[in-house]
């Protein structure tokens, strides 16, 4: 069975950090780009980070940019996103989506016929 689970959500503080995981099953990451997303109540889905595991290229969204850190660990067959010095605006729903592809993509459109995870709350409050 094809499935992407996200995990590592929950509530922080202005200033702290967390670590989200996107575990991938029933295939792997190898030649995928995997893109992380969120939502906030009122906005549209948001790209903020993209890794291609083929070339281990990755990208960032200007709002998240030295903040964020995504990752790859193969063996785990997991992509993660290590975000730090979170604010009150991070507060969404975040989501990992995976499609196949030597390249690196990183907005909502390249995902439109991809693997959704179900998403994981990250709340930060001031």
């Amino acid at each position: 069975q094809v499935q992407l689970v996200e995990s590592g959500g929950g509530l922080v503080q202005s200033g702290g950090s967390l670590r989200l995981s996107c575990a991938a099953s029933g295939f792997t990451l190898d030649y995928h780009s995997i893109g992380w997303f969120r939502q906030a109540p009122g906005k549209e889905r948001e790209g903020i980070s993209c890794i291609s595991t083929s070339t281990g290229r990755s990208d960032y969204a200007d709002s998240v940019k030295g903040r964020f850190t995504i990752s790859r660990d193969n063996a785990e067959n997991t992509v993660y996103l290590q975000m730090n010095s979170l604010k009150p605006e991070d507060t969404a729903v975040y989501y990992c989506a995976v499609r196949r592809g030597y390249g690196l993509y990183c907005s909502k459109g390249d995902y439109e016929n991809a693997y959704w995870g179900q998403g994981t709350q990250v709340t930060v409050s001031s």
